[in-house]
Protein backbone atom coordinates (compact mmCIF):
# COMPACT_ATOMS: atom_id res chain seq x y z
CA UNK A 1 0.00 0.00 0.00
CA UNK A 2 1.68 3.01 -0.82
CA UNK A 3 1.85 5.78 1.02
CA UNK A 4 1.41 9.70 -0.01
CA UNK A 5 4.95 10.02 0.71
CA UNK A 6 5.71 7.40 -1.28
CA UNK A 7 3.71 8.02 -4.15
CA UNK A 8 5.14 11.89 -4.42
CA UNK A 9 8.49 10.16 -4.48
CA UNK A 10 7.81 7.98 -7.53
CA UNK A 11 6.59 10.71 -9.51
CA UNK A 12 9.57 12.98 -8.77
CA UNK A 13 11.88 10.16 -9.94
CA UNK A 14 9.87 9.74 -13.39
CA UNK A 15 10.08 13.64 -13.37
CA UNK A 16 13.62 13.61 -13.17
CA UNK A 17 15.18 11.36 -15.48
CA UNK A 18 15.14 13.82 -17.50
CA UNK A 19 18.16 15.21 -15.42
CA UNK A 20 21.66 15.32 -17.21
CA UNK A 21 23.47 12.65 -15.81
CA UNK A 22 27.03 14.13 -15.43
CA UNK A 23 29.54 11.10 -14.22
CA UNK A 24 31.95 12.72 -11.62
CA UNK A 25 35.67 11.61 -12.09
CA UNK A 26 36.39 8.77 -10.28
CA UNK A 27 36.46 9.32 -6.60
CA UNK A 28 40.15 8.77 -5.61
CA UNK A 29 38.43 10.49 -1.92
CA UNK A 30 35.19 10.95 0.33
CA UNK A 31 34.76 14.32 -1.78
CA UNK A 32 31.96 14.94 -5.02
CA UNK A 33 34.42 16.06 -7.90
CA UNK A 34 33.61 17.15 -11.36
CA UNK A 35 35.48 18.52 -14.64
CA UNK A 36 34.05 22.33 -15.26
CA UNK A 37 32.63 22.39 -18.50
CA UNK A 38 32.01 25.71 -20.78
CA UNK A 39 28.21 26.23 -20.83
CA UNK A 40 27.26 24.25 -17.41
CA UNK A 41 26.79 25.24 -14.40
CA UNK A 42 24.58 22.14 -13.00
CA UNK A 43 26.60 18.69 -12.30
CA UNK A 44 25.41 15.45 -10.96
CA UNK A 45 22.24 12.80 -10.95
CA UNK A 46 19.54 12.50 -8.86
CA UNK A 47 18.74 8.78 -7.84
CA UNK A 48 16.69 6.49 -5.08
CA UNK A 49 18.26 4.11 -2.42
CA UNK A 50 16.65 1.47 -0.37
CA UNK A 51 16.49 2.65 3.47
CA UNK A 52 18.51 -0.34 5.17
CA UNK A 53 17.72 -2.29 8.65
CA UNK A 54 18.12 0.45 11.34
CA UNK A 55 19.59 3.05 8.90
CA UNK A 56 18.94 6.37 9.36
CA UNK A 57 18.27 9.45 6.65
CA UNK A 58 21.52 10.80 8.40
CA UNK A 59 23.47 7.56 7.68
CA UNK A 60 22.42 7.89 3.60
CA UNK A 61 23.33 11.19 3.37
CA UNK A 62 26.69 10.59 4.92
CA UNK A 63 26.95 8.13 2.09
CA UNK A 64 26.06 10.00 -0.98
CA UNK A 65 28.03 12.99 0.72
CA UNK A 66 24.97 15.43 1.50
CA UNK A 67 24.24 16.85 4.59
CA UNK A 68 21.04 16.60 6.91
CA UNK A 69 19.30 19.31 5.78
CA UNK A 70 19.63 18.23 2.33
CA UNK A 71 18.10 14.51 2.83
CA UNK A 72 15.69 15.79 4.85
CA UNK A 73 14.52 18.57 2.82
CA UNK A 74 14.15 16.57 -0.30
CA UNK A 75 12.42 13.39 1.62
CA UNK A 76 9.14 15.23 3.41
CA UNK A 77 7.23 13.06 5.57
CA UNK A 78 9.84 10.50 6.34
CA UNK A 79 11.08 9.90 9.73
CA UNK A 80 15.06 11.10 9.54
CA UNK A 81 15.75 8.73 12.21
CA UNK A 82 13.76 5.46 12.09
CA UNK A 83 12.61 5.43 7.82
CA UNK A 84 10.78 2.73 7.23
CA UNK A 85 13.06 -0.52 6.33
CA UNK A 86 13.24 -0.73 2.14
CA UNK A 87 11.23 2.35 1.61
CA UNK A 88 12.75 4.74 -1.31
CA UNK A 89 14.90 7.94 -0.34
CA UNK A 90 15.08 10.35 -3.08
CA UNK A 91 19.15 11.05 -2.63
CA UNK A 92 20.03 14.46 -4.76
CA UNK A 93 23.27 14.65 -5.51
CA UNK A 94 22.60 17.51 -8.39
CA UNK A 95 24.53 21.15 -7.45
CA UNK A 96 24.03 23.79 -9.20
CA UNK A 97 27.30 26.01 -9.21
CA UNK A 98 26.48 29.29 -6.59
CA UNK A 99 26.67 32.86 -8.53
CA UNK A 100 29.36 34.09 -5.89
CA UNK A 101 32.06 31.39 -6.67
CA UNK A 102 35.63 32.35 -7.11
CA UNK A 103 37.77 30.99 -10.18
CA UNK A 104 39.87 29.29 -8.07
CA UNK A 105 39.30 28.84 -3.93
CA UNK A 106 36.92 27.96 -1.26
CA UNK A 107 33.30 28.95 -1.78
CA UNK A 108 30.62 28.17 1.52
CA UNK A 109 27.31 28.48 0.53
CA UNK A 110 25.65 28.90 4.02
CA UNK A 111 21.97 28.87 2.79
CA UNK A 112 22.81 25.85 1.08
CA UNK A 113 25.16 24.47 3.85
CA UNK A 114 27.42 22.86 0.83
CA UNK A 115 31.32 23.99 0.35
CA UNK A 116 32.58 24.31 -3.14
CA UNK A 117 36.41 24.01 -4.00
CA UNK A 118 37.60 25.12 -7.46
CA UNK A 119 40.76 24.77 -8.55
CA UNK A 120 42.58 24.54 -11.60
CA UNK A 121 44.03 20.81 -12.16
CA UNK A 122 47.93 21.20 -12.88
CA UNK A 123 46.87 19.11 -16.35
CA UNK A 124 43.55 19.30 -17.50
CA UNK A 125 40.45 20.71 -17.19
CA UNK A 126 39.22 23.01 -14.39
CA UNK A 127 37.49 21.01 -11.62
CA UNK A 128 35.54 21.16 -8.58
CA UNK A 129 35.33 19.40 -5.47
CA UNK A 130 32.41 19.71 -3.34
CA UNK A 131 31.01 18.32 -0.05
CA UNK A 132 28.06 19.28 2.57
CA UNK A 133 28.91 21.22 6.06
CA UNK A 134 27.71 22.03 9.31
CA UNK A 135 27.35 25.83 9.53
CA UNK A 136 26.87 28.63 12.77
CA UNK A 137 23.73 28.16 14.55
CA UNK A 138 21.44 31.36 15.08
CA UNK A 139 23.37 34.97 16.72
CA UNK A 140 26.64 32.89 15.33
CA UNK A 141 26.30 33.00 11.28
CA UNK A 142 30.21 33.46 9.88
CA UNK A 143 30.36 37.15 8.58
CA UNK A 144 29.80 37.08 5.06
CA UNK A 145 33.34 38.18 3.52
CA UNK A 146 36.13 36.80 1.64
CA UNK A 147 38.77 35.66 3.74
CA UNK A 148 42.46 33.40 3.17
CA UNK A 149 43.69 30.41 4.78
CA UNK A 150 45.77 31.47 7.37
CA UNK A 151 47.25 28.11 8.00
CA UNK A 152 46.97 24.44 8.81
CA UNK A 153 46.89 22.10 11.53
CA UNK A 154 46.66 18.32 11.78
CA UNK A 155 45.80 16.96 15.70
CA UNK A 156 44.82 20.61 16.49
CA UNK A 157 44.41 21.60 19.96
CA UNK A 158 40.99 23.35 20.58
CA UNK A 159 41.59 26.74 22.94
CA UNK A 160 37.97 27.11 23.89
CA UNK A 161 36.94 30.76 23.32
CA UNK A 162 35.27 32.90 26.04
CA UNK A 163 31.75 32.69 24.58
CA UNK A 164 32.00 29.43 24.88
CA UNK A 165 33.21 29.15 28.22
CA UNK A 166 30.67 31.18 29.53
CA UNK A 167 28.21 28.76 28.09
CA UNK A 168 29.43 25.78 29.17
CA UNK A 169 32.05 26.57 32.33
CA UNK A 170 33.14 22.81 33.13
CA UNK A 171 34.61 22.82 29.95
CA UNK A 172 38.61 23.07 30.38
CA UNK A 173 40.76 25.69 28.54
CA UNK A 174 41.97 23.78 26.24
CA UNK A 175 40.62 20.32 24.42
CA UNK A 176 43.78 17.83 23.05
CA UNK A 177 43.08 15.95 20.14
CA UNK A 178 41.20 12.61 20.36
CA UNK A 179 37.72 11.76 20.33
CA UNK A 180 36.36 14.66 22.17
CA UNK A 181 37.78 17.46 20.31
CA UNK A 182 35.00 19.17 18.59
CA UNK A 183 37.95 20.32 16.02
CA UNK A 184 38.61 16.57 14.44
CA UNK A 185 41.80 15.75 13.14
CA UNK A 186 42.32 18.56 10.87
CA UNK A 187 41.62 22.02 10.41
CA UNK A 188 42.16 25.42 7.92
CA UNK A 189 42.27 27.87 9.70
CA UNK A 190 41.01 31.66 8.43
CA UNK A 191 43.02 34.68 8.15
CA UNK A 192 40.71 36.70 10.28
CA UNK A 193 38.11 36.25 12.78
CA UNK A 194 39.04 32.88 14.31
CA UNK A 195 36.70 31.17 12.01
CA UNK A 196 38.40 27.83 10.19
CA UNK A 197 36.90 24.60 8.37
CA UNK A 198 37.12 21.37 9.82
CA UNK A 199 36.19 17.92 10.95
CA UNK A 200 33.79 17.21 13.80
CA UNK A 201 33.11 14.69 16.64
CA UNK A 202 29.31 14.77 15.78
CA UNK A 203 28.69 14.11 12.23
CA UNK A 204 24.60 15.02 12.63
CA UNK A 205 25.46 18.25 13.02
CA UNK A 206 26.96 17.97 8.92
CA UNK A 207 23.78 19.69 7.51
CA UNK A 208 22.64 21.81 10.48
CA UNK A 209 22.85 25.27 12.31
CA UNK A 210 24.98 23.96 14.86
CA UNK A 211 28.85 25.98 15.51
CA UNK A 212 29.61 29.17 16.71
CA UNK A 213 30.59 30.31 13.43
CA UNK A 214 33.39 27.96 12.06
CA UNK A 215 32.75 25.00 9.40
CA UNK A 216 32.43 21.52 9.96
CA UNK A 217 33.11 18.69 7.88
CA UNK A 218 32.29 15.00 8.10
CA UNK A 219 35.83 13.52 8.48
CA UNK A 220 36.40 11.77 5.60
CA UNK A 221 35.90 15.25 3.69
CA UNK A 222 38.04 17.43 5.53
CA UNK A 223 40.80 14.23 5.40
CA UNK A 224 40.06 14.86 1.31
CA UNK A 225 40.16 18.36 0.91
CA UNK A 226 43.45 18.84 3.39
CA UNK A 227 45.78 17.89 1.55
CA UNK A 228 44.11 19.86 -1.72
CA UNK A 229 44.27 23.29 -0.39
CA UNK A 230 47.53 25.13 -0.01
CA UNK A 231 47.73 28.09 2.74
CA UNK A 232 46.76 31.11 0.83
CA UNK A 233 43.90 30.01 -0.72
CA UNK A 234 40.82 32.59 -0.93
CA UNK A 235 38.09 31.57 1.00
CA UNK A 236 34.54 33.19 0.27
CA UNK A 237 31.47 33.39 2.57
CA UNK A 238 27.95 33.71 0.93
CA UNK A 239 24.33 32.70 1.63
CA UNK A 240 22.12 31.85 -1.81
CA UNK A 241 19.41 30.30 -0.49
CA UNK A 242 17.63 30.51 -4.26
CA UNK A 243 20.57 29.44 -7.10
CA UNK A 244 19.91 29.48 -10.84
CA UNK A 245 21.77 27.17 -13.30
CA UNK A 246 22.12 26.15 -16.75
CA UNK A 247 22.35 22.93 -19.10
CA UNK A 248 21.69 21.36 -21.94
CA UNK A 249 19.24 23.61 -22.78
CA UNK A 250 17.35 24.26 -19.56
CA UNK A 251 17.16 26.18 -17.10
CA UNK A 252 17.04 25.09 -13.42
CA UNK A 253 15.80 26.42 -10.43
CA UNK A 254 17.14 25.22 -6.63
CA UNK A 255 15.55 27.17 -3.79
CA UNK A 256 16.67 25.97 0.04
CA UNK A 257 15.24 27.77 2.90
CA UNK A 258 15.98 31.37 3.77
CA UNK A 259 17.02 30.69 7.28
CA UNK A 260 17.87 34.27 8.15
CA UNK A 261 14.85 35.98 5.98
CA UNK A 262 16.80 37.80 3.47
CA UNK A 263 15.06 37.64 0.70
CA UNK A 264 12.17 40.16 0.60
CA UNK A 265 11.12 38.66 -2.91
CA UNK A 266 11.93 34.93 -3.75
CA UNK A 267 10.11 35.51 -7.06
CA UNK A 268 12.21 38.43 -8.42
CA UNK A 269 15.21 36.79 -7.33
CA UNK A 270 14.10 33.11 -9.28
CA UNK A 271 13.91 35.66 -12.20
CA UNK A 272 16.68 37.62 -11.98
CA UNK A 273 18.81 34.96 -12.39
CA UNK A 274 16.04 33.16 -14.76
CA UNK A 275 17.44 36.34 -17.11
CA UNK A 276 20.88 35.59 -16.37
CA UNK A 277 20.43 32.03 -18.05
CA UNK A 278 18.68 33.40 -21.08
CA UNK A 279 21.68 35.02 -21.89
CA UNK A 280 23.86 32.59 -21.56
CA UNK A 281 21.71 30.04 -23.77
CA UNK A 282 19.31 32.35 -25.50
CA UNK A 283 15.20 32.59 -25.08
CA UNK A 284 13.62 30.67 -23.02
CA UNK A 285 9.70 29.29 -22.17
CA UNK A 286 9.34 29.44 -18.77
CA UNK A 287 6.86 27.47 -16.80
CA UNK A 288 5.51 29.98 -14.20
CA UNK A 289 3.75 26.82 -11.80
CA UNK A 290 6.96 24.55 -11.56
CA UNK A 291 9.01 28.69 -10.24
CA UNK A 292 6.23 29.15 -7.68
CA UNK A 293 6.51 25.35 -6.69
CA UNK A 294 10.12 25.32 -6.34
CA UNK A 295 9.60 28.53 -4.50
CA UNK A 296 7.21 27.26 -2.15
CA UNK A 297 8.43 23.69 -1.14
CA UNK A 298 11.86 24.84 -0.54
CA UNK A 299 12.93 20.99 -1.49
CA UNK A 300 16.86 21.74 -2.50
CA UNK A 301 16.16 19.87 -5.86
CA UNK A 302 17.06 21.35 -8.98
CA UNK A 303 14.33 21.68 -10.97
CA UNK A 304 13.98 22.96 -14.91
CA UNK A 305 11.69 25.68 -14.99
CA UNK A 306 12.63 26.98 -18.09
CA UNK A 307 14.32 25.35 -21.76
CA UNK A 308 15.48 27.22 -24.99
CA UNK A 309 13.39 26.45 -28.47
CA UNK A 310 16.01 23.94 -29.53
CA UNK A 311 14.04 20.34 -28.19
Amino acid sequence: MFSFSSLRAALLIRILVFFIIIPAVPKANALNVFDLEEGRTVYGTMRTVKAGHKQTLLDIAKDHGLGYNQIVAANPGMDPWVPSEGAGVLVPTIFVLPKGRLPSGIVVNLAEMRLYYFKSAEEGPFRFWTCPVGVGREGYSTELSIYTVFSKAEDPIWVVPPSVLEEDPELPPQVPPGSDNPLGKYILRFSRLSYGIHGTNRPWGVGRRVSHGCIRLYSEDIASLFPLVPVGTLVRIIYEPIKVGWAEDKCWLQVYQDYENKIDDPLAVAFSGISACEQAIGPLKMDFKKIKKAIREQTGIPVPVARTDKE
